[in-house]
């Protein structure tokens, strides 16, 4: 395990429970968190004056519940990381119900200035000659220098990596678990007819596939949730080289493409699962450029991923709202994540782990 000065690494657990370990991760990243908070104009223009208003309390009293009943331990955690930094909690619930909020904000709130997609591209194969799963992590401007790495232990003795959002249960990005079960994720834009008040919160679903024990498990976790906004998977068993990539909607709709020898590549619409769905340029204009771009080796891949051709919508954001924060490569073949740091064209790794060591740190 290699780690560089910026993404910054915390080892917790096992702890007494999952309040503590909350409690100890907001603590350690304190500072961070404040200072996402603070330059978080969705959450301080949008969610904050939203959560003021009577249709908004009960939208928030429903995904409390709900998700709290589904997933008690992971409520407490979230309920820990705010009272570690010591940021109200319903800033905390707001970030982490993001997307689940504000779908249901009356549309003149919308400033389109401020909210954009998080928008993520990932370039996937399994073959005979190479098994790899390469992510770019996009997210809003407000999340530069806003994220951190957890590796957790719990007391069942399993523990993760997981790429996180200050402020936010590991991980809405990208994660991997000492039973060889890793996922990336993309975010898709179901229309309003797709979006089902309440539901379960996406964060709390990927928090729930960092204790997955393989595919078809994390598939029975997701299957499990009544969402309430849809999310694309891709699920990586480390040991078997193999790789699916899931898209949900809300009412239990579920598609699973087994990835081949046929390199896939995906943005942030929904590609086999039949929904009715919010038409992004953003996300057409990547899938148009990956479709013509070579994708024969890892080499390629990190080329794709680097692209910078198109004016408006590149594949490796450089802002001014969007930006690609980093590059996750998971290779089957050396065993190994690693995370770069930067335009990925350039290779230059800033953490490598281990998927074959329950510690994750390399030999």
């Amino acid at each position: 395990m290699v780690e560089a000065k910026g993404l910054k690494i915390f080892e917790v657990g096992p702890c007494e429970d999952a309040y503590r370990m909350g409690f100890l991760i907001g603590q350690r990243f304190s500072n961070q968190i404040k200072s996402r908070l603070a330059s978080d104009l969705i959450l301080q223009n949008q969610l904050l004056p939203f959560a003021q208003t009577p249709v908004a309390q009960q939208l928030l009293q429903s995904l409390t519940e709900n998700n709290r009943n589904k997933f008690p331990r992971y409520w407490e955690e979230l309920i820990g990381t705010a009272e570690g930094s010591g940021v109200p909690v319903l800033h905390i619930i707001l970030i982490n119900f993001r997307k689940e909020i504000l779908a249901f904000l009356p549309k003149t709130a919308i400033n389109p200035g401020i909210d954009t997609l998080d928008d993520c591209s990932d370039v996937l194969v399994a073959s005979e000659s190479m098994a790899v799963v390469a992510h770019n992590e996009d997210a809003n401007v407000a999340l530069v220098g806003h994220t951190y790495l957890i590796k957790g232990t719990l007391l069942n003795g399993l523990s993760f990596i997981a790429y996180t959002y200050a402020g936010e249960l590991p991980s809405c990005a990208f994660g991997l678990n000492s039973h060889g079960l890793a996922f990336t994720l993309n975010s898709v834009p179901p229309s309003e007819s797709e979006i089902v008040a309440g539901g379960i919160g996406r964060n709390f679903i990927s928090r729930d596939l960092l204790e997955a024990a393989s595919i078809d498990d994390a598939l029975c976790r997701i299957k499990s949730s009544e969402v309430s906004i849809g999310h694309s998977y891709n699920l990586i068993e480390t040991r078997t080289r193999k790789i699916s990539n899931v898209e949900t909607a809300s009412r239990n709709q579920v598609s699973v493409y087994e990835v081949g020898a046929t390199p896939f590549f995906h943005a942030n619409m929904y590609l086999h699962l039949q929904v009715d769905q919010v038409q992004d340029e953003n996300s057409k204009t990547r899938q148009s450029k990956a479709a013509v771009l070579p994708k024969r080796s890892k080499e390629d891949f990190l080329s794709l991923l680097g692209d910078t051709d198109d004016p408006k919508y590149p594949i490796y954001m450089i802002g001014p709202l969007l930006y690609t924060l980093c590059t996750a490569v998971i290779d089957l073949d050396e065993q190994t994540l690693s995370i770069v740091e930067g335009n990925p064209r350039k290779g230059e790794i800033s953490h490598i782990f281990s998927l074959c060591s329950k510690d994750f740190k390399m030999p």
